[in-house]
């Protein structure tokens, strides 16, 4: 394998848009797609659309920002973004953020780079959530690259050795800023933590210490917060279905399932949150610190430490922190009507997890600690 030959991960070029897009506006699944998510648009007056679209900027000004404007309006009490602008003149970065929503994590900061005339970022999609051929071409026309998953150790690195390859040759020659989650998968618990492997992954392309590899990176923690997670019954009921059966794995349309309900899904007030570039930690940590794991642990803290800090709590969160540690700790920070207002939310979550022996208890204590998780990371990142 060309670790250098990124034509099977690599975003679309502009010449490669329009055939692509032939190939989506063709599909039937993705007529009955668009047919449920945007029932009031006339799916061949839609197709027609995609016909006159010939590069990527088109794409995402034309089809990509409207509808996320629209889902804003909808389903959600504002997008917002915070400390923007200590990121705004940055030549490239690599945005790493908590993940909570298989697409819109990466959507909505996109929404939020285009609407203020910066320029967009390429995305990491593991190809596990690539269930259809036009759901491959729709990502990779958006500017998003293939994570390959799976396979046996030697094509697991290899994969590895070309993903680290292909975000460096982004970042340091390209100029193109790239969003990666933290982990692999999202963070059921919101327990969010850096996962070391990724951060080896990113070092593999280069020579030397950790902090010198990945410093031409540009590494920027983004806090992602939702006032709602729609997604938080479906991620409780798996809880189960793994504590049940340690052998349960999610199906295909369990995926497509949970990119549908985050989707459509109610949001409430949503906070992007943004942190400078860790390269004066990496510059500190490379004085200190000549332990390559020590230094990969470190990194790995550092990273969370400031995704943990810019959290955004809202009420909920502050409610679920009391309720799941029987304390009255934030008590004053919220109203009854707050509370009243979250505790039903949860009941109406729990009635929607289909199981049939529901376990109540360790499921309510789940959803409580989605909720409750990135409080008490807050409050341990801000310790003197």
């Amino acid at each position: 394998m060309d670790r250098n030959n990124f034509d099977e991960i690599r975003s679309y070029r502009n010449e490669e848009v329009g055939a692509a897009l032939q190939r989506i506006a063709q599909s039937e699944q993705f007529r009955k797609v668009i047919a449920y998510i945007m029932p009031e648009v006339d799916i061949d007056e839609f197709a027609a659309k995609l016909s006159r679209i010939n590069n990527t900027e088109d794409f995402q000004y034309t089809i990509a920002l409207p509808y996320l404007q629209k889902l804003e309006k909808q389903l959600t009490k504002g997008i917002q973004s915070d400390h923007l602008e200590v990121v705004a003149d940055y030549d490239a970065a690599l945005f790493i953020t908590n993940h909570r929503d298989i697409v819109l994590d990466s959507s909505f900061l996109c929404k939020i780079f285009l609407e203020h005339k910066m320029k967009s970022v390429e995305i990491g999609i593991g190809d596990n959530l690539l269930i259809y051929p036009w759901i491959e071409d729709f990502v990779r026309l958006n500017k998003s690259f293939i994570v390959k998953r799976g396979g046996g150790t030697r094509e697991l690195f290899h994969n590895s050795m070309r993903l680290s390859a292909y975000i460096r040759q982004d970042i340091t020659e390209k100029h193109q800023s790239v969003w990666i989650a933290q982990r692999e998968g999202r963070c059921k618990d919101s327990n969010d933590r850096t996962q070391e492997s990724l951060l080896k992954m990113l070092a593999m392309s280069g020579k030397g210490m950790p902090n010198e590899v990945l410093k031409p990176l540009n590494i920027c923690p983004v806090s992602i917060s939702y006032e709602y997670d729609p997604c938080d019954y479906l991620k409780a009921k798996e809880f189960q279905q793994k504590r049940d059966n340690p052998n349960y794995q999610k199906s295909p349309a369990d995926d497509l399932l949970n990119m549908q309900v985050g989707i459509t899904g109610y949001k409430g007030r949503v906070m992007f949150r943004f942190a400078p570039s860790i390269n004066p930690f990496l510059d500190e940590l490379g004085q200190r610190e000549k332990d390559k794991a020590a230094q990969f642990s470190a990194i790995a803290s550092e990273i969370d430490r400031r995704i943990h800090q810019n959290y955004e709590l809202y009420s909920g969160n502050l409610v679920a922190y009391d309720l799941l540690l029987g304390v009255q700790r934030f008590a004053n920070n919220y109203s009854a009507e707050e509370k009243a207002v979250f505790e039903q939310y949860i009941a109406g979550q729990m009635a929607k997890i289909d199981l049939t022996k529901k376990d109540e208890a360790f499921l309510y204590r789940k959803l409580l600690e989605m909720y409750a998780n990135p409080v008490i990371n807050h409050l341990e990142s801000i310790k003197a």
